[in-house]
C-alpha cells in the first residue's frame, strides 16, 4: 500500500503504536499508527498517516479504514494529517457490546469521534465522510459545530429530525419488506444469510454494486437478479483487497456494523432529546465539487 511503519510518538492517549505495513520506496512523509485506548476497556483501532492539519475520513457499511487507504497516502503527500478511524463496532474497536444495538446511536458514535478530536490534540478538524459515515459527519456538524472546519459528504444527504416517523417504516413504505434496510432489522437473521453466501462473496457483491435504484435484499435471492452473476473486478478493487475486508470481517462478524441501522427505531425515543436542533439546517455556502457538496460552514440551530 505504500504507508510506511510508526514514527515514535503518542496517538489516542499515546497507547501502544504498532506499525500497519512496511515501509516502501518513495512512501510519503508521515506517520501511520493502529492505535488502542484503554480507558473504560475501549479499544478503537485508528489509522493515521501525515501532518496537519487533520482530515477527519468516516467509512460507512460495510467498509474499514481501509476504504481510505487511497486517500490516506494521497492527503499526507499534500502535508495533511489523514485520520482513519474505525467506529465503534467494527475491526478492532471494541468497547460497545454488540448485542445491544442501542449502544450504536448518532449520539454515541458522535461522542466517540469528540473523543478522538479531543485526544489528537486539536479544536477543530475538516471532515469527509461516505455512507454510514457520512450520517455520523452531518451529526457531528449539528450537534459540535465547534468541532468541524468543512465537510465533505459522499452518497448520504442531510436529512432532518422526524420525531413523529419510525424510520424503518418509512422504507417499509417507500421500498416494501426486501429492502436492505427493513432486512437488516432482525437481529440475526441477516448475519445468518451472510453466513450463507460466504464473507468474501458478500463483499463481492457489496462493494461492486453500482445500481442506482434502491438496494433490495429479497429473502429468496440475497441481491436480487445479481445473486447468480459472476463479479466482475473493477480496477480499483483488487482480490487483496477483498482478502483484506474477508479476513477482518470473518474475524468480527457484520453485527458492529449492522447495529446502525438496528438503532433506527430507537431514535424515536432519542429524538424527543434533540428539540434544539429540530430546525437545523446547513445554511452555509455549498460549493460543487463533481458529484459532492462542499459545505464550508457548520449548521445553524434553532432556537426550541
Amino acid at each position: 500500500m505504500g504507508i510506511p511503519g510508526p514514527i515514535p510518538g503518542t496517538c489516542f492517549d499515546g497507547e501502544y503504536p504498532s506499525p500497519i505495513g512496511a515501509s516502501k520506496p518513495g512512501s510519503p512523509p508521515g506517520q501511520v499508527y493502529v492505535c488502542y485506548n484503554y480507558r473504560k476497556k475501549r479499544e478503537r483501532r485508528n489509522v493515521e498517516m501525515g501532518q496537519v492539519p487533520i482530515v477527519l475520513l468516516l467509512h460507512g457499511f460495510p467498509e474499514l479504514w481501509y476504504s481510505w487507504r487511497h486517500q490516506i497516502i494521497y492527503l499526507a503527500a499534500h502535508k495533511y494529517r489523514a485520520v482513519a478511524p474505525d467506529p465503534r463496532g467494527y475491526e478492532d474497536t471494541t468497547g460497545a457490546p454488540i448485542d445491544d444495538p442501542t449502544k450504536f446511536t448518532t449520539l454515541h458514535v458522535v461522542g466517540d469521534m469528540v473523543a478522538l478530536i479531543t485526544a489528537l490534540g486539536v479544536d477543530m478538524v475538516f471532515v469527509v465522510g461516505h455512507d454510514w459515515g457520512a450520517m455520523i459527519a452531518w451529526s457531528l456538524c449539528l450537534f459540535r459545530p465547534d468541532k468541524v472546519k468543512a465537510l465533505v459528504n459522499l452518497s448520504v444527504h442531510f436529512a432532518p429530525r422526524k420525531p413523529h416517523q419510525k424510520n424503518v417504516e418509512i422504507f417499509r413504505v417507500a421500498y416494501r419488506d426486501d429492502h436492505y434496510i427493513c432486512r437488516f432489522h432482525e437481529p440475526g437473521e441477516i448475519e445468518a444469510v451472510f453466513a450463507s453466501l460466504g464473507t468474501k462473496k458478500v463483499f463481492k457483491k457489496f462493494l461492486t454494486h453500482r445500481d442506482p435504484d434502491p438496494f433490495y435484499f429479497p429473502k429468496d435471492k440475497p441481491f436480487g437478479a445479481l445473486h447468480d452473476i459472476p463479479v466482475i473486478l473493477p480496477s480499483w478493487l483488487s482480490e487483496e483487497d477483498f482478502d483484506y475486508y474477508t479476513k477482518k470481517f470473518e474475524q468480527t462478524g457484520f453485527t458492529g456494523g449492522i447495529n446502525y441501522y438496528r438503532c433506527f427505531d430507537f431514535g424515536n425515543f432519542l429524538f424527543n432529546m434533540l428539540g434544539k436542533w429540530k430546525e437545523s439546517e446547513y445554511s452555509g455556502q455549498s460549493v460543487p465539487v463533481g458529484g459532492l457538496a462542499y459545505y464550508v460552514t457548520a449548521p445553524s440551530q434553532g432556537n426550541d
